[in-house]
């Protein structure tokens, strides 16, 4: 049978043929009724694309159609209704292509042969006994990215490669490229990543890829150098360059290719126990936008500091990132970019997705630490309230930043002489509104409270300016979130940064707005005409986004100025005395606070438990540095930092009543008190020495 359909839109155009052959009679219309409904149905489904003008391509479409008691043989649909190939490297499948159309191959009748069968020629199938990182991990068997995903579900790789396919033959010739010419990467766009820093990642790089328990050693006895190279600000380049520089499998990659599966792929993960996993969407790594699944760098960079600093087990971590596509057009439109190539998945369905991955890694790993790790502004905080009175989750952008900031706060009364609880009789000025900086804003306010102040005497406190200034009541399109905060003063409305701290006179200038050079000398000038000693903390990365720079803070203060920046700077010196530089970094924090978290069964976390990180961390300082003006201990003591702010964490679970009925931890520290509990938890953490090792057969003590 045959039916032609054309569109309303003009004679002759969006016309196409269907032809069907049913298995039963022509006439009988049993069989030909579902038949005739199908291809009503495909050429309704298929008008709207159909080309406004010009030739009407004829290029052929299969389908099959069923019915509840036969099926039907295939068919070919062909006419304008055709659509283009989804890409240009593959042209559509064709029936005719097989022999099974009309128009193309030889048709099995009178005179028709089939091709000559050779017995000789063997199955070129390989026998594969090893499955997961065992056959990635040998070079015989290993194809990286060109594993099909048969092979993937067959040897259990899904997840542990990124899910672009790579055929072998651009495998070849990017090898061959980087033979002859070499790759050009991406230029790091932090200026303190130099070619020195990126050869440094590439020594521990490959050191951690044959020798794990060498490469810990090596950077925990060398932590404070070796930290920017791991992490911060070097780990920025990794990012932007992961697609290329990829080489060892390391984490899971899941992806909307794996929706409705994920809980079979975090199987694939060889590890029986996890205690920690910090997971990416890649949408905002950094300060360096959208990167997709390159942002799987920035989750392994992070768990080096897990590992380094609050010892936890290399072997118990897993970084994932989940690969919703991306919006970077240089990625999608980049030859080697092993992600998804599609754009960003949004809506109901992004949320299904992240959802799904929470079911599947907790019904795998129930006691698992998660962390949220440079997921976008719009995603970041809905998924923190989503999750954290359930699981045992944080958010660093959000979480550990506030927490490093008040830690700082702080840092700096102890430095002036004064108490914690002095924090409620400061004024605070905070240039950039977004989500990074009212998270800063609302901790600080929540510290206030704590500290004797009611909700709208801390708001008060607060002065919050962003691109058009002062934010106050006035305005018409504040953001809920900011709305608290706003000020009632009419008359201050869009004011100035200048007028608002001559207005305001803040003991405290915060920096969140990624303005490179916003604070200048008239502003720092007169914060040190209303303050004898001003807080003064540029946090804007990477460093070229500094609001100011620690020299600058100096000489325009006269050196009165207490400085801490969010990228490493030099100290600075006024008139001859050193003054300290110090890094308002979140590896202070979230080492320890995962540890506490992790060690004490914690159900959830807390914002008090937050607290006491800060207020745990101000510990550490010593003395000396205090007097030099230093707001945070030095990185050289990571491992007693991250033991103190554990056991502060544990003890604020205790109190807040989170922890699980299994915590040996809580049991150590109510039977024993908290020097006993500093033993547990050090007894814990991981020591990366070479202990001796004994073989024992596969299936034994398993």
């Amino acid at each position: 049978r045959e039916w032609r359909f054309v569109s309303g839109r003009a004679p002759g155009r969006g016309e196409c043929v269907v032809r069907g052959e049913a298995r039963r009679g022509e006439d009988d219309p049993m069989a030909l009724r579902p038949l005739r409904a199908s291809a009503l149905a495909m050429a309704r489904a298929f008008g709207p694309s159909l080309p406004p003008q010009g030739p009407r391509p004829q290029r052929a479409v299969p389908f099959q159609l069923r019915c509840a008691r036969r099926a039907l043989v295939p068919t070919t649909l062909t006419g304008a209704l055709a659509r283009p190939s989804p890409s240009p490297e593959r042209a559509p499948y064709s029936s005719e292509a097989d022999g099974h159309g009309e128009a193309g191959g030889a048709k099995e009748g009178n005179g028709y042969h089939p091709p000559p069968y050779d017995p000789d020629v063997p199955d070129k199938a390989s026998i594969v006994r090893k499955k997961g990182l065992d056959v990635l991990h040998d070079p015989w068997w290993n194809k990286g990215t060109s594993f099909n995903y048969v092979e993937r579900d067959a040897l259990g790789l899904r997840g542990l490669l990124p899910p672009c396919e790579i055929p072998f033959e651009s495998q070849i010739d990017r090898i061959v490229q980087e033979y002859n010419e070499g790759i050009a990467h991406v230029a790091p766009q932090d200026e303190t990543v130099t070619p020195e820093n990126i050869r440094k990642w590439k020594v521990l790089e490959s050191l951690q890829n044959r020798n794990e328990v060498l490469f810990y050693k090596i950077l925990l006895d060398n932590f404070e150098a070796m930290a920017p190279i791991v992490y911060t600000p070097t780990v920025g380049w990794c990012c932007q360059n992961f697609h290329l520089i990829y080489r060892t499998p390391r984490g899971l990659f899941i992806s909307e290719k794996d929706k409705g599966m994920v809980s079979s792929l975090v199987h694939n993960w060889p590890a029986g126990e996890v205690d920690a996993i910090v997971v990416t969407d890649g949408s905002r790594v950094l300060g360096l936008g959208d990167l997709g699944v390159n942002g799987l760098g920035i989750a392994i960079g992070k768990l080096d500091i897990y590992c380094a600093g609050a010892g936890f087990h290399p072997a118990r971590v897993l970084p994932i990132v989940i690969d919703v596509g991306t919006d970077n057009a240089d990625l999608l439109n980049h030859p080697l970019y092993f992600g998804l190539r599609r754009p960003r998945l949004e809506g109901d369905a992004y949320f299904e997705m992240l959802d799904e991955f929470m079911r599947a890694v907790l019904a795998r790993y129930p006691n698992v630490l998660i962390q949220f790790e440079d997921f976008s502004s719009k995603h970041a905080q809905t998924l923190l309230d989503r999750y954290r009175d359930h699981h045992l989750v944080f958010n660093d952008d959000i979480q550990g930043t506030a927490t490093t900031v008040l830690s700082g706060v702080y840092g700096a009364l102890a430095a002036k002489g004064e108490r914690a609880e002095d924090i409620r009789n400061q004024k605070i000025v905070v240039a950039g509104a977004g989500s990074a900086g009212m998270g800063v804003v609302q901790f600080l306010c929540k510290a206030m409270v704590k500290h004797g102040l009611t909700e709208q005497e801390a708001r008060d406190n607060f002065c919050i300016l962003d691109a058009d200034g002062l934010i106050t009541t006035a305005r018409e399109d504040v953001s809920d979130f900011v709305l608290p905060f706003a000020r009632r003063e009419a008359e201050l409305a869009d004011a100035s940064l200048l007028n608002t701290i001559c207005h305001f006179k803040p003991s405290i200038l915060i920096g969140l707005s990624t303005v490179g050079g916003l604070f200048t000398s008239e502003h720092l000038g007169a914060m040190a005409e209303n303050c004898d000693r001003p807080l003064v903390m540029p946090l804007s990365n990477p460093t070229s986004r500094l609001e100011c720079t620690a020299e600058q803070c100096a000489q325009w203060t006269r050196g009165r100025a207490i400085f801490a920046a969010g990228s490493p700077q030099p100290d600075a010196s006024f008139n001859g005395r050193e003054i300290a530089s110090s890094q308002a970094n979140n590896m202070y924090i979230f080492p320890g606070l995962a540890l506490g978290a992790s060690v004490g069964h914690a159900r959830i976390i807390t914002d008090h438990m937050l607290m006491a990180a800060a207020e745990s961390l101000v510990k550490c300082i010593t003395a000396d540095d205090l007097a030099k003006g230093s707001i945070y201990p030095k990185l050289s003591m990571i491992r007693d930092i991250s033991l103190e702010i554990a056991c502060g964490v544990i003890q604020t679970a205790v109190e807040d009543k989170v922890v699980k009925q299994e915590s040996r931890a809580a049991e150590v520290l109510q039977e024993q008190g908290m020097d006993a509990l500093r033993n547990y938890v050090r007894g814990r953490m991981f020591q990366p020495n070479y202990d001796p090792l004994v073989y024992v057969p596969p299936g034994i003590g398993e």
